[in-house]
């Protein structure tokens, strides 16, 4: 669990009601359901008009990555790859063959697996970046469907803030009317904006970093099955891939 991300959504959002308080206004006067359906329904059908059934699928199961993001340990992942060193050098390439069929990381099996049919290093690491550059580029689709919607979330809170003045206009003969009218008007500004800027658009930036965080981890499986293909010394691997800890 992120602590770090529940704090700063807590944060952020006690700071715009504490701010509210303190000039006087209350929480009734923010809740304004036509406004929350304009805006959130508007920003919704906007982002899935541009994403594709599959892009959003990984997007929704992307955004569990916020507040329980992948454990990525570095040292470990070091630890593994001077493992596998070790095991090649005892009982050669084919001695990895049962360590690849027991790895749970499909991207560090299938390097393993390229390293006991005997691959040349090039070719290797050729495959593996292909594949790297592939599920990176696919998480980073994940984190723009959030970035779009940080970017419609305004402008349709602007729609509704315009919606909400044709109202007061229509009904400027009953002022019963023309409070309803204005609430819509300035709390659907205040929501796309709000959620573009609390949520959306943070969701987006963590995502697109967690996407690089596991590009790095998977650079660093790519250079130790490489350095193991080449017949390293598994001391000269760990002293590599040490530099991997200060990503």
């Amino acid at each position: 669990m992120d602590i770090l991300s529940i704090f700063g959504v807590i944060i952020g959002f006690a700071a715009i009601l504490g701010g509210n308080y303190l000039e006087g206004g209350t929480l009734a006067a923010l809740v304004n359901v036509p406004a929350a359906v304009i805006v959130i329904g508007g920003t919704t059908g906007a982002a899935m008009l541009q994403t594709p059934l599959s892009g959003l699928k990984l997007a929704i199961s992307r955004l569990r990555w916020v507040f329980s993001p992948p454990n990525l340990a570095f040292n470990k992942g070091v630890d593994k790859v001077v493992r596998w060193a070790i095991a090649a050098r005892k009982e050669g390439l084919l001695g990895l063959e049962s360590i690849a069929e027991t790895e749970v990381d499909f991207f560090a099996r299938k390097g393993l697996q390229l390293l006991v049919d005997g691959s040349e290093p090039e070719s290797i690491r050729s495959i593996m970046e292909v594949e790297s550059m592939l599920l990176e580029q696919r998480d980073l689709d994940a984190s723009r469907f959030y970035e779009s919607m940080g970017g419609y979330s305004p402008t349709i809170g602007i729609i509704g803030a315009v919606m909400g003045l044709i109202q007061v206009m229509s009904n400027l003969s009953d002022p019963a009317m023309l409070g309803s009218g204005i609430a819509i008007a300035f709390v659907a500004t205040i929501y796309g904006v709000g959620f573009a800027n609390l949520l959306l658009l943070p969701i987006a930036s963590k995502l697109r970093n967690l996407a690089r965080r596991e590009a790095d981890f998977r650079d660093l499986i790519i250079e130790g099955i490489i350095s193991i293909a080449e017949g390293e010394n598994p001391r000269a691997i760990e002293l590599k891939l040490n530099g991997f800890l200060h990503r």
